[in-house]
């Protein structure tokens, strides 16, 4: 029985599945500075050669659909690899555990001992979680899996796309709407913000400071920008 000071109970958060939540959550901040990045040097590089609306909707709607396809086809091909990583360490497993039970009842015994246990507690517990579903006992203190939550890699590449999409919006919707002569400077005012946001959001879910996260999130930012302003510049200068 768990209860707080004062006689009052509480649940906790089980730390899992918060680490899980933590995992995808910073995903899909990194996903969305992503999408902010290289949208925004896009649709600057074309704004630096031209001022064409059309000509930067498109650049624009471009990368976006190019950008978050990208990403959910790289996260889905990763997270199936990892999926059938653990389906493969799951089957090993399981024939291991019918091949030579007691060998595999010692080692969850010396893990759990190895965790701070003392030799008859571990025992004690190792049988326990045997006799319980020794699969799941084994795959959770061996492999650090789940066997209920594999990663899915659906999940994966329709959050990624979705982040991606999401932070690319802003450059592309900046650099369209406002009137030709403040477009640019709305676009980089927008842009720097957001990366001030998404690198103050990523410290704070790493439990990092978030002075230099935001620092180095708006430098790389204004420094993309200026790389494809310059060269948009360059070409248009050159009649390109």
């Amino acid at each position: 029985m768990s209860e707080a000071t004062g006689g009052e109970s509480h649940d906790e958060a089980h730390p899992g599945g918060l680490g899980t939540r933590l995992n995808w959550l910073r995903a899909a901040v990194l996903g969305a500075n992503d999408g902010i990045v290289s949208t925004a040097g896009i649709v600057v590089g074309v704004a630096g050669a031209t001022d064409s609306r059309p000509a930067l909707l498109t650049a624009g709607l471009a990368g976006l659909l190019a950008g978050s396809m990208s990403m959910a086809a790289g996260e889905y091909v990763s997270v199936s690899t990892q999926r059938d990583s653990e389906r493969a360490a799951l089957a090993v497993e399981k024939r291991e555990l019918k091949e030579q039970p007691e060998a595999e009842l010692d080692e969850l015994t010396r893990m759990l001992a190895d965790r701070g246990l003392s030799e008859e507690v571990a025992r004690e517990a190792a049988v326990q979680l045997t006799d319980r579903d020794a699969l799941r006992a084994h795959a959770r203190v061996e492999l650090g899996i789940d066997p209920d939550e594999l990663t899915n890699p659906w999940h994966a590449a329709s959050a990624s796309f979705l982040a991606f999409t999401v932070g690319a919006l802003l450059p592309l919707l900046a650099i369209v709407l406002p009137p030709a002569s403040v477009r640019l400077y709305v676009t980089v005012l927008s842009v720097l913000t957001a990366l001030a946001l998404t690198g103050w959001w990523s410290a704070r879910l790493g439990a990092a400071a978030a002075g230099p996260a935001v620092l180095r999130n708006m430098c790389g930012g204004a420094l993309a920008m200026a790389v494809t302003y310059a060269a948009g510049s360059a070409l248009d200068a050159a009649g390109v």
